[in-house]
C-alpha cells in the first residue's frame, strides 16, 4: 500500500482543477465524494447486525453466530486493506472505491439467501469492500486537506462511518417491516451499486495520480506492516486502534441485540437507539477533530476518549429493563460519541506521523490491527454474552483493557 513518492510524477497529468475544487475550495469535491462512499460501506457493514434479531427468528440461526459473521467480515477487511496499496496506485482510489461498493452490494445479496453457505462468502465480500475505502480516501485527503485542518478534515470524512450506521439503524428496521429482512439487505446493497455508478462522474478529477503501468507485487502488501513494526509512534497508533476498535465493534455489533433481548425493547426502538448513539458519534468526530487541531494534543485527546468509552460501556451494567428510556439514551450517546468518535483524530495523527508520501501505507498498516480487533472481539463478546444474555457483563469485561491502555496515552512520548 505504498503512497506515491514525491519524486514520481502522476501518470495522468492533473490538468486544471475541477469546478468547485480549486483554490480554497479544493477540498470540497474530495471530501464530499469520500464521505458519500464511506457512508454507504458503513451502512452495509451495520445492516446485518441491525436486522439480525428478525433474521435469526426466521432462519433459526442463533444470534451468537452474529459474532462469527462479523469476524469473517473483518478477515475480509484485513486482507483487502493490506493488499489495496498497489491497486490504489495503479487504478486510482476512486476506481478501487467503486469496486468496494460493488463488493458490498454483492455480499449483502448473498447474505439475503439466509443460509450459512451463502452468508459466509457474503460476510467476506462485504468485509473486502469495507477494508480499502479508508486507505483510498486517505490517499486523496492527505494531498488535498489544508495542513492546519488535517484532524478536522479526516474527522469530517470519518463521520461517514457513524452516519452510515445511524442511517442503517433508522432505515433498516423500517425496510424489514416493509420488505422483510431479505428485502432490507437487498435494498441497502442496491444503494451501494447505485453510488458506484454515480461516482464515475468524479473519477477523472480525483484519480489523477494513478499509475497505469505500476506492477502488482507481494511487497506492496507487506510494506504497511513493516512500517508499523519499525516506527514506534505508528506502532502506538496501531495499538490504539486495536483497543478502541474493540469497543466500537462491541457497540455497533451487539447494542441492538442487547436492547432487544436483555431489555425487551422493540426492534424499531432499539434501532433508533443505535441511531442516537451513532449520531452522537457523528457529532463527536467533528468536535474531537476541531479540538485536536486547536486545543488538545491529539494523543492526549485519544486517551481521554478511551477513558470515556470504557466508562460508558461499563455503565450498561446499571441499566435495568424498565420504562425509563432516558438513561439508556444518555449512555448510548456517551458511548457513541467516544467509541465511534475517535477515528478521525487517530487517522489524522497517523497521517502526520507517517513519512512523507506514505500516509496511505501507514493508514493501511494500522487499519490491519483495527480490523484484527473486529476478527476476535465479536466472537469473544458473543461467547461471553451468550449464556443468559449477559450483555452488560460482556461490556464491562471488554472495557477494562481499554481503560488501562488509555491511561498510557497520557504519558510523554519520547519519539515521533
Amino acid at each position: 500500500m505504498r503512497a506515491l513518492p514525491p519524486a514520481i510524477r502522476p501518470a495522468v497529468p492533473p490538468g486544471p482543477p475541477p469546478k468547485g475544487a480549486g483554490g480554497g475550495g479544493r477540498i470540497v469535491l474530495p471530501l464530499a465524494v469520500t464521505l458519500g462512499i464511506q457512508v454507504l460501506v458503513a451502512m452495509a457493514s451495520v445492516t446485518v447486525p441491525v436486522l439480525a434479531p428478525v433474521a435469526s427468528g426466521e432462519t433459526g440461526i442463533a444470534l451468537s453466530y452474529l459474532g462469527v459473521f462479523m469476524a469473517i467480515f473483518y478477515v475480509g477487511g484485513m486482507v483487502s486493506t493490506l493488499a489495496s496499496g498497489d491497486f490504489i496506485l495503479r487504478y486510482g482510489p476512486i476506481r478501487i472505491s467503486q469496486c468496494c461498493l460493488l463488493l458490498c452490494g454483492a455480499g449483502l445479496a448473498a447474505t439475503s439467501a439466509g443460509s450459512i453457505p451463502f452468508m459466509i462468502p457474503g460476510a467476506l465480500m462485504v468485509g473486502m469492500g469495507y477494508g480499502p475505502v479508508t486507505p483510498a480516501s486517505s490517499h486523496i485527503l492527505a494531498r488535498t486537506a489544508p495542513p492546519g485542518l488535517m484532524s478536522l478534515t479526516f474527522s469530517l470524512k470519518q463521520t461517514g462511518v457513524p452516519m452510515g450506521g445511524a442511517i442503517a439503524g433508522a432505515l433498516v428496521p423500517a425496510l424489514v417491516l416493509l420488505l422483510g429482512w431479505r428485502g432490507a439487505a437487498l435494498g441497502v446493497g442496491g444503494l451501494c451499486v447505485l453510488l458506484a455508478v454515480l461516482t464515475e462522474l468524479s473519477r477523472v478529477a480525483l484519480d489523477v495520480e494513478r499509475q497505469a503501468d505500476r506492477p502488482m507485487t507481494f511487497t506492496g502488501a507487506t510494506e504497511p506492516l513493516k512500517m508499523v513494526l519499525s516506527l514506534p509512534s505508528i506502532r502506538e497508533m496501531a495499538a490504539t486502534s486495536f483497543f478502541f476498535a474493540s469497543m466500537q465493534f462491541c457497540l455497533t455489533t451487539y447494542f441492538v441485540s442487547y436492547l432487544a433481548t436483555s431489555l425487551s425493547m422493540p426492534l424499531v426502538q432499539a434501532g433508533l437507539t443505535l441511531t442516537v448513539a451513532l449520531g452522537a458519534g457523528v457529532v463527536g468526530r467533528v468536535l474531537w477533530g476541531g479540538i485536536a487541531d486547536r486545543l488538545v494534543e491529539p494523543r492526549r485527546l485519544l486517551g481521554a476518549l478511551g477513558l470515556l468509552m470504557a466508562v460508558s460501556a461499563s455503565a450498561t451494567c446499571a441499566v435495568e429493563p424498565s420504562r425509563h428510556y432516558a438513561p439508556i439514551l444518555v449512555i448510548g450517546a456517551l458511548f457513541g460519541s467516544s467509541a465511534v468518535g475517535w477515528n478521525g483524530v487517530y487517522l489524522a495523527e497517523v497521517a502526520r506521523l507517517a513519512p512523507a508520501g506514505k500516509a496511505g501505507t501507514a493508514t493501511g498498516g494500522t487499519l490491519f490491527f483495527t480490523y484484527f480487533a473486529g476478527v476476535i472481539t465479536p466472537p469473544l463478546f458473543g461467547a461471553v454474552a451468550g449464556a443468559g444474555h449477559r450483555y452488560s457483563f460482556a461490556y464491562l469485561l471488554f472495557a477494562v483493557p481499554v481503560f488501562l491502555f488509555s491511561l498510557l496515552l497520557f504519558r510523554k512520548r519520547s519519539d515521533r
